[in-house]
């Protein structure tokens, strides 16, 4: 336990200076040595300007905090939702080969469409609100939470699975007892690679007809030509997804404890 503090500890330290050193490299490349265009690139001066206006004035249709919120609520709401779908469908598709080969083939052919191309036809139905953003994200974190989930049921060793049978085990006993403990570490897996893409497709998503959001100040800043705005917006993509990755890595912990300060 404690030289897995210790790693965790350096890590924090080498990422901390890393990113010093980064902003060092970019006061200096830019305010000091004129080395970038402060019209292509702003400068570390002309963002904090562009982050207190937005703090204190507002900047498309709102300040930053509603942003932010507004941003954090729509992955939130498609996230959960398409953990609770495909955790359930990665399960019972690992779990019973009848399920597998009647929901497969229609999974693989939804598969491959990435989750922007459904954009257009979440808008169709749902208009340019809210709920077709999380439609999208929906679909977006769908696909890697059933992919690891039915992974990990598949993975589990076969003699604990012929174990939980001798001992009658079934049903929802079998699934809370056997199939999710034992696929858990794919399961967060599936999370995490759901949870980015579930930013990573917001802010595609909020660039098309959304009056708030962090991709609607990205595309009003693309708009108005204002760059600092624009790295403004990503800083606090950013944070907020580090911040939510945090936190799933907290739920992870306290989930699987016996792999504390494995996870990065």
């Amino acid at each position: 336990m404690a030289i897995a503090k210790d790693q965790k500890n350096r890590r924090a330290w080498i990422g901390g200076i890393t990113i010093v050193v980064t902003l060092l490299l970019w006061f200096l490349s830019s305010s000091v040595f004129g080395w970038i265009n402060a019209a292509r690139f702003p400068r570390p001066d002309e963002v904090w300007k562009a982050f207190v206006f937005i703090q204190d004035e507002g900047y498309g249709n709102g300040k930053l905090l509603q942003h932010v919120l507004h941003s954090l609520k729509l992955v939130a709401m498609g996230f959960a939702v398409a953990v609770a779908v495909g955790v359930s469908l990665g399960v019972l598709m690992g779990h019973s080969r009848r399920a597998e080969a009647l929901i497969n083939p229609a999974f693989l052919l939804l598969r491959p469409i990435p989750p922007l191309a459904w954009i257009p036809l979440a808008i169709v139905w749902l208009g340019l609100e809210d709920g077709s953003k999380i439609l999208v994200i929906f679909v977006a974190a769908f696909v890697p939470s059933v992919i690891n989930t039915y992974t990990g049921v598949r993975n589990i060793d076969t003699p604990v699975l012929e174990a939980s049978q001798m001992l009658g085990i079934r049903g929802w006993r079998l699934v809370r007892e056997v199939l999710l403990p034992g696929a858990m570490p794919m399961i967060f897996t599936g999370l995490r690679l759901s949870l980015q893409a579930s930013w990573t497709t917001l802010v595609a998503a909020e660039l098309i007809g959304a009056l708030y959001g962090l991709g609607s100040i990205l595309n009003q800043a693309a708009q108005d030509i204002f760059p600092a705005m624009i790295l403004v917006a990503m800083v606090f993509v950013g944070l907020c997804g580090a911040s939510t990755t945090w936190l799933l890595g907290e739920v992870e912990n306290r989930a699987m404890p016996w792999r504390k300060g494995r996870t990065a």
